[in-house]
């Protein structure tokens, strides 16, 4: 009706708008992946009543305990226990289309579906079949298996039941600002030499030396500094960067912080 234009005016045409959707109380949310992202939204589900089971083999022992939320060791588990499955996994050469279409047949008829991941781990073809024979009776994607993405050119343009966002469903005027602000601060860790073993997301670590700061290593301390010839006082030349103090000069290292 919303969609239509239509304006609710009353109890009944609250109640027709209203029909189908579901108290999610006392559902199970069947997350799969636990990393930070995955514990963020098994805390949060919680809070709104969902019985909360998780999917991850990397995890040690234990976990589920101290966030009081259930642990299941198949995938095929998961599927068959949650009324809503969300993805918080990454990609790899193991879990292309771990979801597609055997595992879709796996899950509660009628459950919906959330990846906010990796595109790459749900099957869009087979999504768009299950959406539209009612097995899957909803799905929210925020990642596609094709980006930048197309609505017109996905699969799944004929669903009426999906909600699809060009991998911005975290957008908000506050998110951006933040974005931002932790960018630059992980910039600037890594630039003052704090500990690079705990950069978050850092793919390359291994060119950072625990003898040696990152600043070090940018202003250029850590290697030979140039020394001029032997002789008299050379004098600048226009354009030129060098100094014109001789070689007796003590040199200064720079400092490793700022």
């Amino acid at each position: 009706m919303v969609r239509e234009g239509k304006k609710i005016t009353g109890p009944e045409a609250l109640r027709e708008a209203a029909s189908g959707s579901a108290r999610i109380r006392g559902d199970t949310l069947g997350i799969i992946g636990l990393g930070r992202v995955g514990t963020a939204v098994a805390l949060r589900a919680k809070v709104f009543g969902f019985n909360v089971v998780f999917y991850d083999p990397y995890l040690q022992d234990g976990v589920e305990k101290s966030l009081g939320i259930t642990r299941v060791y198949t995938l095929q588990d998961l599927l068959f226990q949650s009324d809503c499955v969300t993805i918080h996994c990454n990609l790899n050469e193991h879990n292309h289309h771990l979801i597609n279409d055997y595992t879709m047949k796996q899950m509660r008829p009628g459950a919906f579906l959330v990846n906010t991941s990796r595109g790459g781990l749900v099957d869009e073809q087979a999504l768009a079949a299950a959406l539209k024979d009612g097995r899957i009776r909803a799905a929210a994607l925020d990642v596609h298996e094709s980006e930048p993405f197309s609505f017109a050119a996905s699969p799944l343009k004929d669903c009426p039941n999906v909600i699809c966002t060009p991998h911005s469903a975290f957008y908000s005027d506050q998110s951006i600002t933040e974005l931002r602000e932790m960018a630059a601060g992980e910039i600037r860790r890594a630039v003052v030499g704090r500990i690079p073993d705990n950069l978050r997301n850092c793919v390359n670590k291994e060119y950072f030396s625990n003898s040696t700061s990152a600043a070090e290593a940018v202003n250029g301390s850590r290697f030979p500094r140039y020394q001029l010839p032997p002789g008299p006082q050379h004098m600048a030349t226009p354009g030129s960067v060098h100094s014109s103090t001789d070689s007796s000069h003590p040199s200064v290292a720079h400092s490793a912080h700022y």
